[in-house]
């Protein structure tokens, strides 16, 4: 007897050993509760999205910032320029990245499964070609030197403002130039004129540039979106349910709290908090509702557009063919969301 020993819980007599084995029990089960847990949440596999200093696409930051993935494996990986961040989605290196609709058509041209899971912004005038002082307009830039990065969107942009007084791009001298090189390249005058945004383009006129055309004299026709393969709603659909349901909640927090949420994405991009409020004046973002009713195809003025900058790609040679916009919209994940 005096091997068993007992004691007394709420009035009963349960032997030691029991009283252990039953506490062991728990204690076990406990973990394994906990690894499984963390087996769940491991075994998602990273969600890694390629972005730039392009204040359209700040919310993403912004929504890390706040918590808003909290622990699910999404990752933001920020290229130096557009070819870089084509380059590394093309290779696999990321799931998803951030473009312009004419670098979307272009990737679809070779991947038929591209999709658009979010329409991002229209830009209304953040970005555009910036000009030396003595340069007054769009007709002055006849025989000048323009930087420009190597993608679509600066040609289309260059394209697009030279059109409007009459010249093409046989009138300018274009001098291939990525955005973290532009502001150097301007102020040793390499160059006269660039075609720019974000950062760059905010600290250029900041010290004295002139900007001689910008996207607000082309509505909604430089779209940005975040793309990705077409089973990504399956491979990543968990990942991708937050990520745009955090995006939707970030782009509530700056409309609450704009300040605040300006410091903070100003504080990352390199530029005063008042530079980048009047950068973000020259962005559209689109809310929910906006992203429901345009990947879901009930606004054909939106088709409409795709596919006269379609037309317009293919003209100028940037696409070999047409493409259908109807199979790159996808609004699968967004027409699910509730904030």
């Amino acid at each position: 007897m005096a091997l068993i020993g007992e004691i007394k819980m709420l009035g009963f007599s349960l032997p030691w050993r029991l009283l252990s084995f039953a506490r062991a029990s728990l204690a076990f089960g406990i973990a394994i509760l906990i690894i499984i847990s963390s087996c769940t949440q491991e075994s998602l596999a990273p969600l890694r999205i390629a972005t730039n200093l392009w204040p359209g696409y700040e919310p993403l930051h912004l929504a890390r910032d706040l918590g808003y993935y909290g622990d699910t494996p999404i990752q933001i990986v920020e290229y130096a320029s557009n070819t870089e961040r084509v380059r590394a989605f093309r290779n696999g290196d990321v799931e998803m990245t951030s473009a312009s609709l004419n670098t979307v058509l272009e990737i679809a041209e070779t991947n038929p499964d591209t999709r658009i899971f979010l329409i991002v912004d229209f830009s209304d005038g953040a970005d555009g070609i910036v000009a030396k002082p003595e340069i007054k307009n769009l007709q002055s830039l006849k025989g000048r030197k323009v930087g420009l990065e190597s993608s679509t969107l600066g040609l289309f942009l260059l394209t697009r403002g030279l059109e409007k007084v009459g010249l093409s791009l046989q009138d300018v001298k274009t001098i291939p130039l990525e955005i973290p090189q532009q502001e150097e390249a301007f102020r040793k005058n390499s160059v006269d004129a660039v075609v720019t945004y974000g950062p760059p383009r905010s600290n250029l006129l900041a010290s004295g540039a002139k900007s001689i055309f910008d996207t607000s004299q082309i509505p909604g026709e430089v779209v940005d979106t975040l793309i990705g393969n077409a089973d990504l709603v399956n491979t990543h659909a968990t990942q991708m349910k937050v990520l745009l349901t955090a995006w939707f909640k970030a782009l509530d927090y700056i409309n609450k709290n704009p300040e605040d949420a300006s410091r903070r994405m100003a504080q990352r991009q390199g530029v005063t908090t008042e530079q980048f409020k009047k950068t973000l004046n020259g962005v559209r973002l689109l809310n929910l509702e906006e992203n429901q009713q345009l990947l879901g195809k009930t606004d054909p003025s939106f088709l409409n557009g795709i596919n006269r900058l379609s037309n317009f790609m293919t003209n100028n040679r940037f696409l070999k063919q047409n493409l259908d916009p109807n199979p790159l919209l996808n609004d699968q994940l967004v027409k699910n969301i509730k904030l």
